[in-house]
């Protein structure tokens, strides 16, 4: 997450939050007037996740002085237009880790990232760099970065940079593509 240089008061959502361990670092990296979305298809997950926040005390105090969590658990499906349930543009980071080698629906999910990312806004993709003997996805299943990089660039996003995520994943950041003259 420190490879996002994220700044405090930034909206994000976690796409396929999971465990939620990204989700809890990316709380943390936003502060208290910062917000997480952590979007997932999986209810069990999602409830864990909302206890584990309110245990590490991830709220943030509001106007008139009540507090609510910076994380608030969605339970959407990204493999659907508009499956986020966030509105246009309102997001300033999405992360999208150990999702994206999953769905058939690889292009839809990232158009989803797009339209509720703000101008400006940026995406990571961590992903599986391999399968591993079993530890990661079956090796049909890889998602090779140059193929993440065509997705994202159909999508419109232009590729920024890499950023290392581990001995068997792979990190990219996108921003929007420059506009055609």
């Amino acid at each position: 997450v420190t490879h996002f240089r994220l700044q405090p008061g930034l909206t994000v959502a976690d796409f396929g939050t999971g465990s939620g361990a990204y989700t809890l670092a990316l709380a943390r990296a936003v502060g208290p007037a910062g917000r997480v979305y952590a979007i997932d298809i999986q209810k069990e997950l999602l409830a864990r996740l909302a206890r584990e926040a309110k245990a590490n005390d991830l709220e943030a105090k509001l106007p008139g002085g009540s507090l609510a969590s910076r994380i608030e658990v969605i339970r959407g499906d990204l493999e659907q237009v508009h499956g986020s349930t966030l509105a246009d543009s309102s997001v300033d980071f999405v992360l999208i880790a150990n999702l994206l080698f999953q769905t058939s629906a690889k292009y839809t999910l990232v158009c989803e990232a797009k339209r509720i990312l703000k101008a400006g806004g940026k995406i990571a993709l961590v992903d599986w760099s391999g399968s591993f003997g079993g530890i990661g996805p079956k090796p049909d299943q890889v998602l090779l970065p140059a193929e993440a990089k065509k997705i994202f660039a159909e999508a419109g996003f232009a590729f920024l940079n890499d950023f290392p995520a581990g001995d068997h994943h792979y990190g990219l950041m996108f921003g929007a593509a420059p506009a055609k003259p």
